[in-house]
């Protein structure tokens, strides 16, 4: 059995030693020196190569190596193919460590006393009032932010595709939902999986039930957000400014207007990075189940994209 890494854009050296480690009975390679396609039966794949798919004709699993499954193409793989995610507790306390801590940037004013510096300003102001953060997608993520946001003083509420029930956070689904909890927050906060029903969800007719003071702040994918309407809000300050870790292309073209945007904070997708030591277990655990006929752990339901 060949494990194979089809894993494009970054350096794998370090994930393929720590794999054939983990499992010395099972061969693994990386996808452009693979020597028998026939053999492969489990593929780790994050942008895989297209043309990769067709060729694994004895193919009985495929892992994400994230968290999401937007980066493999599911069209791809025979429906009867379990298709498994990453999770990662320390994932889940890194994002909602960023997540307050940009909520906190944009609360305290920080963008606009580091444009002052550079201008060399003195003009302090007290920081805003607004405490009511809504969070699109209420999984692991969702609740792991909630959780860390209502310990330092905030109000939750959180829209999900399906009815959700908190005693601490206001839950909403549903369309009539979503725009409920629009209105209301001054915080948004997009943890959503990407799917058909999400891309795009960030948009000018969302945009435009937000109060106009309120913050954008996305951790989930760059195609959630339709880029020219975000600007458009932002440029006509119907929206008061945007934290922005992941984007439709990355890395972010550098004549993006996002880059030199003065309302706009940037982060080159670093909100929770992978642990390797963590995400290796997984996988070695999940291939492990495979050649020993056991039901892999962490399955995606295709048809809701997680």
């Amino acid at each position: 059995m060949i494990l194979l890494v089809a894993v494009t854009g970054r350096d794998c050296s370090q994930l393929i030693a720590r794999l054939q480690a983990l499992l010395p009975e099972i061969d693994v390679q990386f996808w452009s020196e693979c020597t028998d396609y026939e053999a492969v039966e489990f593929v780790l794949a994050w942008n895989a190569p297209a043309d990769l798919w067709p060729k694994l004709v004895n193919l009985k699993a495929v892992s994400s190596f994230g968290a999401g499954v937007d980066s493999i193409d599911l069209t791809k793989i025979a429906a009867h193919i379990p298709v498994v995610r990453i999770v990662d507790d320390n994932l889940a306390n890194d994002m909602a460590e960023y997540v307050l801590g940009h909520v906190l940037a944009h609360k305290l004013r920080l963008k606009e006393y580091y444009l002052k510096q550079s201008a060399g300003t003195w003009k302090p102001k007290r920081a805003y009032s607004h405490q009511h953060v809504g969070i699109l997608g209420y999984g692991e993520l969702g609740k792991a932010s909630a959780k860390r946001l209502l310990a330092n003083g905030f109000q939750v509420s959180a829209w999900s595709n399906s009815e959700k029930h908190d005693v601490e956070v206001s839950t909403y689904y549903s369309q009539q939902g979503l725009d409920d909890m629009l209105g209301q927050i001054d915080y948004l906060v997009c943890l959503l999986p990407l799917n058909q029903h999400t891309q795009g969800i960030i948009n000018k007719s969302l945009l435009g039930k937000l109060q106009s003071h309120a913050v954008l702040i996305n951790v989930a994918r760059g195609k959630h957000v339709v880029d020219e309407d975000l600007l458009e809000a932002l440029n006509s300050e119907q929206l008061r400014g945007a934290t922005l870790d992941v984007f439709s292309e990355e890395p972010l073209p550098q004549a993006h207007p996002y880059w030199s945007h003065q309302k706009v904070t940037l982060t080159p997708h670093c909100a929770a990075i992978s642990d390797l030591e963590s995400v290796s277990l997984q996988i070695a655990g999940n291939a492990k189940r495979l050649t020993e006929g056991k039901e892999l752990i962490n399955q995606v339901d295709r048809t809701k994209g997680y």
